[in-house]
């Protein structure tokens, strides 16, 4: 709010009424006129004092449009928005983050709900700057925005830092982008961070996207939350979705976070090729996986270290490639999407996928599916899947109870329709239950292959054989 008209006007009004006044004074009435000259004098100087013309909105928020950023997006702010940056960050501050990291206390760079037309990344001038704030306002990359960059690069753009001592690990730490809709114009990605340290990205729309979304390279502690990210701007049912491209969130880091993030168009919704992640409370619909696309892929084969909970798989699934250490649970899969196990060398250990929901159009989908064309899982332990629901698709479990009713000695019980691995059952257990009277027969497992478990009694008899059998049990147990 502009104090300036009224501190004037109730200037204006006290000096009118004080010189037109006809009131005689009266000596029995104490004398206010030194109180009164004080106290014009403080609001003369505050209206001075405000009157001074200052670029900075206030000692730690920093306005672009005062800079010369032009709000309504017709003409180019790239300057005016990293001069206000530069300003920013070239105050000094007291504290350190990380050796090599100033601690800039909090400072706000405000886009003023405007929406600016930028031409190059917006950067920092230096390395080595943390606890910064950017908000508030949409960034559009103009038609001669670069395809390979972002429009906010969180890059080491200069060999010099704002510290005497150079952190050779993270090149920021504690930079927040929050309220933005960056708006990439088919032209490069929207958010780089590499070598970043505990950045938070929150309530962003980034959308028209060619490369990604969101970059994380190195670094580490990203966390991305409450946002939205789509190549293009649908709500389902988008009649290009075929033609959908880009990814929207890449993770190339470790120990990042992605929670409650909308990812509605892309090829690929999440790609993970870093480890010790967690995806939670994400609704992916970016492209189905009939038309080529995939909600979560998770690159990184032989140490996965990922978990994926409470989320939704909207016509797109996961793809894994040999996990190692994954755990996907409470989500829930739509439209036939399904999980894949993919073999690069292999292996598949540690892998929980349980207590999900699944539902299909009854074309025989199966719920988890193998991917073996790049030779058979060999290296099995310790998988279980297990108590998932599932409507109109088919099963798949590492753990499975069969009955069958027979009269005579040899009770086989068929496993292959629900099993996950074609021969792998590790542990059985099996009871027969006959209604006969004095009859105590002794009964044995004389086989088990090919995802069949063989029951033979010594003597024949008419009854059940309950058979429950494991596929997921460690080695070691």
């Amino acid at each position: 709010m502009n104090l300036l008209p009224l501190i004037s006007f109730f200037i204006l009004l006290t000096n009118h009424v004080h010189i037109g006044s006809s009131f005689r004074p009266n000596h029995l009435i104490p004398d206010r006129t030194h109180d009164y000259d004080l106290q014009i004098r403080k609001l003369q100087q505050l209206k001075s004092s405000l009157s001074q013309t200052n670029l900075v909105l206030s000692s730690r928020l920093y306005g672009v449009t005062s800079y010369g950023a032009d709000p309504t997006g017709k003409t180019d702010s790239t300057d005016a928005i990293l001069s206000a940056i530069a300003d920013a960050v070239a105050e000094e501050r007291d504290g350190i983050l990380m050796e090599g990291i100033m601690n800039h206390g909090g400072v706000q760079i405000s886009l003023e709900g405007g929406i600016y037309m930028i031409s190059r990344p917006v950067k920092f001038p230096v390395a080595g700057v943390g606890n910064i704030v950017i908000s508030g306002g949409t960034l559009r990359a103009s038609e001669n925005f670069t395809n390979d960059n972002y429009l906010i690069d969180l890059s080491s753009s200069s060999s010099t830092s704002s510290s005497s001592s150079i952190n050779t690990e993270y090149t920021y730490e504690y930079i927040t982008l929050r309220d933005l809709m960056l708006d990439c114009n088919y032209h490069g990605g929207g958010i780089r961070a590499i070598n970043a340290l505990r950045t938070s990205i929150d309530n962003c729309y980034i959308t028209h996207f060619t490369t990604n979304g969101i970059l994380v390279q190195g670094g580490h502690e990203t966390y991305i939350r409450n946002s939205f990210l789509g190549q293009h701007i649908t709500a389902g049912g988008n009649p290009h979705e075929r033609s959908f491209t880009g990814t929207a969130i890449n993770l190339a880091g470790n120990d990042n976070a992605v929670t409650d993030v909308v990812i509605f168009s892309a090829a690929t919704g999440i790609l993970v090729s870093g480890q010790a992640n967690v995806i939670t409370g994400v609704h992916c619909y970016n492209k189905a996986t009939g038309f080529g696309g995939t909600g979560v892929y998770l690159k990184l084969p032989g140490l996965t270290q990922t978990r994926i909970v409470n989320s939704y798989f909207d016509y797109t699934g996961i793809v894994t490639e040999d996990p190692v250490q994954l755990h996907v649970s409470g989500c829930f899969f739509l439209g036939d999407a399904f999980i894949v196990l993919k073999s690069i060398r292999g292996v598949v250990n540690g892998v929980n996928i349980v207590d999900n929901m699944f539902s299909g159009s009854n074309k025989g989908v199966d719920i988890v599916q193998l991917d073996q064309r790049n030779g058979a899982f060999n290296n099995i332990d310790q998988v279980v899947v297990n108590n998932n629901n599932v409507k109109g698709m088919n099963l798949k479990s590492t753990v499975a109870t069969g009955v069958i009713q027979g009269n005579g000695t040899f009770w086989t019980v068929d496993f292959n329709r629900i099993l996950l691995f074609s021969r792998h059952i590790k542990s059985v257990q099996y009871t027969l239950m006959t209604s006969e009277s004095n009859v105590f027969p002794k009964y044995v497992l004389r086989n088990i292959s090919n995802n069949k478990v063989l029951i033979e009694s010594d003597i024949a008899v008419a009854g059940s054989i309950s058979v429950t059998v494991d596929q997921g049990l460690s080695k070691h147990s």
